[in-house]
């Protein structure tokens, strides 16, 4: 198992015992998906939870205006629909490799053993939980209480690498732009 996992674990859980984070990881198999298949699709209920090792996986929805890509995520981040995976519903998002990419995958059911592994688990779940609404209120933060340009800064600066890895069109439809405004914004700064 990835070095980076067991980081991420100890990290987001707060799990220090080593044979505690290794009994977790052991619940994680690996699984390849090639550029342009899809981890989880809309309508489909997420019965897994993954760790992304390599690679780089788009989290979109199509509507009937257009699609917005809600994230692009990276190596070393979980992903699912959180909603879907936790109460058994149909996902919302659509989950797709924009390259050849290496997941860890822990199932529902599997996931649900770890109580077995932790005793504190639901303490320690409730953490990550925390950790995610966090992230997801300062991206609404930023949507609605910073301009496009500081929004684009604020992306740049934390996601530099991505500039140069995906469609310049998926950042636009992140930061909640339109790509001529992007290319704009880009232009004026540079």
């Amino acid at each position: 198992m990835t070095n980076l996992l067991e980081y991420q674990i100890r990290q987001l859980f707060k799990i220090s015992p080593t044979q505690d984070i290794q009994a977790i990881t052991s619940l994680f198999k690996t699984e390849n998906i090639k550029k342009g298949d899809f981890f989880l699709q809309k309508e489909k209920v997420a019965n897994k939870l993954a760790f992304l090792q390599e690679g780089y996986i788009r989290i979109f929805v199509e509507t009937p205006y257009r699609e917005i890509t809600q994230w692009v995520s990276t190596p070393g981040y979980f992903i699912t629909d959180l909603p879907a995976f936790m109460y058994n519903k149909p996902s919302r998002w659509n989950m797709q490799a924009l390259v050849d990419c290496q997941l860890l995958v822990i199932t529902k059911q599997d996931y649900l053993q770890i109580h077995n592994i932790l005793p504190d688990w639901n303490e320690v779940e409730k953490h990550f939980i925390i950790h995610c609404f966090t992230t997801l209120e300062e991206r609404i933060y930023s949507h609605i209480a910073m301009s496009a340009e500081e929004r684009y800064q604020l992306f740049f600066q934390n996601n530099k690498d991505l500039f140069n890895q995906i469609p310049l069109q998926y950042i636009a439809s992140m930061l909640g732009i339109t790509p001529e405004t992007l290319s704009r914004i880009r232009k004026k700064l540079l």
